[in-house]
């Protein structure tokens, strides 16, 4: 007789209940990127939207971001470490291989034995964690779930490469996800273009040092085809987060805020066109003075809204996110 497999068992919907963020305390403006390349402050302006971003110091760790992010998310969700059950760890720039940086952090931030893993998507990646946590709380597998999206991408930034320099930042951005009785985060539309996939890239495997040890080889960097990259970004994710709101059943005219991964000025706002969002949606632009933060990006953006009050509790927002890989993952969601 085949043994019937009991049904797991989980909440009926699942929310985000807490955010928190954690940007590091030097801030670097377009006049310290000048020094390394030729270009000006108006034309960096002018093609990106950034004027200022955050780098992050020694200490100012992958693990250290996120246990201050991560802290907060918990404390702005009225629950104690100890009742996250996994902590999902979005990231391009943990520097070891293995182990998961999740495991640390979890350690850190004294959530017990929870089930702790990392995930690479790039800009993509906290949509992934946010869908990967609601499924983990409908499903019964954790009660609460804790996402960051953290990086320290000046790590991988080629000063000299007039095309990169100016764009990326540091920092680590957390929700919260747990039970809610009431959908709060829509059905998510991902997925992949790896024909894509050497538009956004590391410009080195690390088997290169391996290979060449003895040789001088320069240190690896990230490398992206901007303009290929800014087509795809503005005409291909206008229809994904069209049809996230298809999928979640609400309009435009329905949403409060639009979060967009903060990539570059020109894309959100061209994306705003395409989507025809009507002038009472609030849109974050954390990008002007975050920079490109990649998967910490969004949650970053959304803290900052809530923070200065741009944003309320309980509007809903249009969240988006999109890069290497190439890959992207959006949906509509309640905010916290």
């Amino acid at each position: 007789m085949t043994a019937k497999i009991r049904p797991s068992k989980g909440a009926p919907y699942a929310r985000i209940l807490g955010v928190g963020g954690y940007r590091p305390t030097r801030v670097v403006p377009n006049e310290e990127i000048l020094k390394h390349i030729d270009s000006s402050d108006e034309w960096i302006r002018s093609r990106s939207g950034i004027a200022t971003r955050h780098w992050a110091g020694p200490d100012e760790t992958v693990a250290q971001m996120s246990v201050e992010a991560g802290g907060k998310a918990i404390a702005d969700a009225g629950l104690t470490p100890e009742q996250i059950g996994a902590v999902i760890i979005s990231t391009v720039s943990h520097m070891k291989q293995t182990p998961a940086v999740a495991t640390e952090i979890a350690h850190l931030l004294g959530t017990g034995k929870p089930a702790a893993f990392d995930i690479s998507a790039g800009c993509a990646g906290f949509g992934y964690g946010l869908t990967l946590a609601k499924g983990m709380v409908t499903d019964g597998t954790a009660e609460y779930v804790l996402v960051i999206g953290v990086e320290r991408l000046s790590d991988l930034t080629d000063l000299e490469d007039r095309a990169t320099a100016f764009l990326f930042g540091d920092g680590a951005g957390a929700v919260v996800v747990g039970p809610s009785k009431e959908p709060a985060i829509g059905p998510t539309v991902w997925g992949s273009e790896g024909d894509k996939s050497d538009t956004i890239t590391q410009t080195l495997p690390w088997d290169v040092y391996r290979d060449h040890s003895t040789d001088e080889v320069r240190y690896p960097a990230l490398r992206q085809e901007g303009q290929a990259v800014f087509r795809w970004a503005v005409y291909e994710m206008a229809k994904v987060a069209q049809q996230a709101l298809d999928e979640a059943g609400v309009s435009a005219d329905d949403l409060d805020a639009f979060i967009p991964h903060q990539a570059n000025m020109r894309i959100i706002d061209s994306m705003i066109k395409t989507l025809k969002l009507p002038e009472h949606v609030t849109v974050a632009r954390d990008v002007e003075t975050t920079g490109n933060t990649s998967a910490a990006s969004i949650p970053l953006a959304m803290e900052r809204l809530l923070a200065t009050g741009q944003a309320k509790s309980g509007d809903t927002a249009l969240v988006i996110g999109f890069g290497a890989g190439l890959v992207y993952a959006a949906t509509v969601v309640t905010l916290p």
